[in-house]
């Protein structure tokens, strides 16, 4: 059966809402081998309520966080893109190890996109999609990528993490 995702803005939830879904990012856990691609989730989110650039989203699914996204603007040329202003930065992408494979990466990464497009309806924007990039080593993330729609773009040697694919979505 497959399930539904929502994507929940943290900075919209008020305190109680925001405590509970981040005690319950401190439980998620990161696959084997999974920590040379992503940081640990409760800082990331941490971390992106601080910055204005950053909207940080949990990553829901029956009512528990399975994982968490941010969406940053400014920041594309971080991925491989050829501007920060043509489209949003999809990063700290990650699915719990316990609930891979069940076809929720891909659906979170096709709800980031729509929501992408309503910040910047709401921002009066420029972007016109998503630019992520994905570690050449993870077979996994890429095929989630391309079942939500994104396409592969060429590669990017500037992570710190090795050779990636410049993965791209409009909106």
């Amino acid at each position: 059966m497959l399930e539904n995702v929502w994507l929940l803005p943290l900075k919209m939830l008020d305190g109680d809402a925001r405590a509970i879904k981040l005690g319950e990012v401190a439980e998620l856990e990161l696959g084997q081998g999974q920590n040379l691609f992503v940081g640990d989730p409760l800082r990331m989110m941490l971390m992106a309520l601080e910055e204005e650039s950053r909207y940080p989203f949990i990553i829901d699914s029956g009512g528990s966080a399975v994982g968490v996204c941010t969406l940053q603007t400014g920041a594309a040329t971080l991925a491989g893109w050829t501007d920060d202003e043509s489209a949003w930065l999809l990063r700290g992408f990650l699915i719990d190890r316990r609930r891979q494979g069940q076809g929720l990466g891909s659906l979170a990464a096709a709800a980031a996109v729509r929501e992408a497009a309503r910040l910047t309806a709401a921002l009066t924007g420029g972007q016109a999609g998503v630019v992520l990039s994905v570690n050449e080593l993870n077979p996994a993330g890429r095929a989630a990528y391309r079942k939500a729609g994104f396409e592969d773009r060429g590669r990017y040697v500037g992570g710190d993490a090795g050779p990636q694919r410049i993965m791209y979505r409009w909106f």
